[in-house]
């Protein structure tokens, strides 16, 4: 008699699911009418029937590629490449969407003037640098009382950063935080 652990005597797997296409292909459209567009293709709208042997003459597939139209939209295509080119798009657009960083100063209620310019001269290169600056006041226990001295000091903040950027939300307490955030003037340098 074979000794088994609890648990592992579970029998054979569940086969692996595939994920399901994107499109609906080949013998999976649906419409009896479609617009057929591509490469080697007269294009207009063609019974499923003749867009199939078209597509099977080519050794090609079928691809539903605006399935919303009327009659949808259909073109001939290698799925794998085509399936390939989409990701290879999206990857791109990816590439070259901005990323917006933004910096977090924090201040205390009674920060000191040095302090204030140290922080200060921060803000400036990171606005001059296209990213946006959160400046926030945090308040330490009953330092809470003192709300005016945080709203002051991040509009002093907002005034000195005036030339490089432009106040996107003025002074807003949340907790025991007050923030203030600047985004910059002009775009960054990359």
């Amino acid at each position: 008699m074979a000794l088994t652990r609890p648990g592992f005597n579970r029998g054979p797997r569940p086969p692996f699911k595939k994920k399901e296409a994107e499109h609906n292909i080949n013998q999976f459209i649906k419409a009896p009418e479609i617009r057929l567009v591509g490469d080697n293709v007269e294009q207009g709208i063609y019974s499923l029937r003749d867009a199939l042997a078209l597509a099977e003459e080519q050794e090609l597939d079928l691809v539903e590629i605006s399935p919303n139209a009327v009659p949808p939209v259909c073109k001939i295509v290698d799925y794998n490449k085509f399936i390939y080119e989409q990701k290879k798009k999206l990857k791109e657009i990816k590439a070259n969407a901005k990323q917006t960083v933004i910096k977090e100063i924090r201040f205390g209620p009674n920060t000191n003037d040095h302090d204030f310019q140290f922080k200060l001269k921060h803000a400036i290169s990171f606005l001059e640098n296209g990213e946006k600056v959160r400046a926030y006041v945090h308040f330490k226990g009953r330092a809470i009382v003192y709300k005016e001295h945080g709203e002051i000091l991040l509009l002093k903040f907002a005034q000195a950063l005036e030339e490089v950027g432009k106040v996107e939300q003025l002074p807003k307490l949340e907790g025991k935080r007050m923030f203030l955030t600047v985004a910059p003037k002009t775009t960054g340098k990359k």
